[in-house]
């Protein structure tokens, strides 16, 4: 074999070599996304073993607080309400969509009426009404007071039904009890409303 046919094998051989390289360069694109999987996998399987062992240490510590009987019993007090959960559900989607509608309206509206409630307090209305207030409830006390002073006590004498209908005759009688029933309704008010007796 002489010097020219060597060197003509050599060629060969090493365009041979550079499309084994171009090959291997090529494959090392796809390799690179199944190192990283491989890579993946073995992060994996090191957090693999204490995640297990976590979730075998609750399993055991739900295991002692839950009986399988619970389940059951959950569910057929469940499915029954079904209705009343589906119905719950959709009053939840009205109430968001009644919300999302007035939300647009109450970004505008409240901030108006913070301006205007600070309007009328730079305009000192709320003493006014407070003042006015203050001033009608010391009236009535002043004439309350009146009342109690005006009444003869001294003359009261004891009154049974029959002589109670005879001073109901007179009309100060009749406007005073008119007066007295009034204020008895108003001091109901005071006290919080029980439920009536069936």
């Amino acid at each position: 074999m002489n010097n020219g046919e060597l060197l003509e094998r050599l060629a060969r051989i090493e365009e041979k070599l550079e499309g084994v390289s171009r090959v291997e360069k090529q494959l090392e694109v796809f390799n690179r996304p199944f190192e990283n999987l491989s890579d993946l996998g073995k992060d994996l399987s090191i957090l693999m073993d204490p995640a297990a062992r976590k979730l075998t240490e609750e399993l055991v510590e739900v295991e002692i607080g839950f009986q399988l009987e619970d389940f059951f019993a959950l569910l057929k007090r469940l499915l029954p309400s079904l209705k009343y959960l589906t119905w719950a559900l959709e009053q939840l989607e009205n109430l968001i969509d009644w919300w999302a509608d007035m939300e647009p309206v109450l970004k505008i509206a409240v901030p108006k009426m913070i301006d205007q409630l600070d309007a009328l307090e730079q305009k000192r209305v709320f003493q006014i009404f407070s003042k006015l207030f203050s001033l009608e409830m010391l009236q009535f006390m002043d004439q309350l007071s009146e009342v109690a002073l005006a009444a003869n006590l001294e003359e009261a004498r004891p009154v049974g039904p029959f002589g109670l209908l005879w001073q109901m005759r007179s009309p100060e009688c009749r406007q005073g009890l008119g007066v007295l029933l009034e204020l008895t309704r108003a001091l109901s008010k005071m006290q919080p409303e029980t439920a009536p007796a069936s």
